[in-house]
């Protein structure tokens, strides 16, 4: 028996299509591993600058919401009495309050 070149035409043109879909779904995963890698390394470029022109460290908000910092960080960035300084807060934990009785 013969082959029928309509059915093979079909075959070949399904098969095309179903790889040039395969290889889009390939370029697209690719193309979002990518944007992920950069931007995580964007982000940590970006943390890197902040600890190393400046400093990070933790302290606890105090009455009237006072918060103080450290002595070695303020002698390691020359910073005096009445300086101007910059503060980027990040809540770490809520103390929880204790219920009324």
């Amino acid at each position: 028996m013969g082959s029928n070149p309509d059915i093979d035409d079909t075959v070949s043109s399904y098969k095309k299509a179903v790889e040039q879909g395969n290889q889009a779904q390939r370029d697209f995963i690719k193309q979002f591993s990518n944007l992920q890698q950069d931007a995580m390394q964007n982000f940590f470029s970006m943390l890197q600058g902040i600890t190393f022109y400046n400093a990070m460290f933790k302290t606890t908000v105090q009455s009237g919401g006072r918060i103080s910092i450290p002595e070695a960080e303020r002698q390691a960035l020359k910073i005096d009495d009445g300086d101007l300084v910059q503060v980027i807060v990040i809540p770490i934990e809520r103390r929880r309050k204790e219920p009324e009785k």
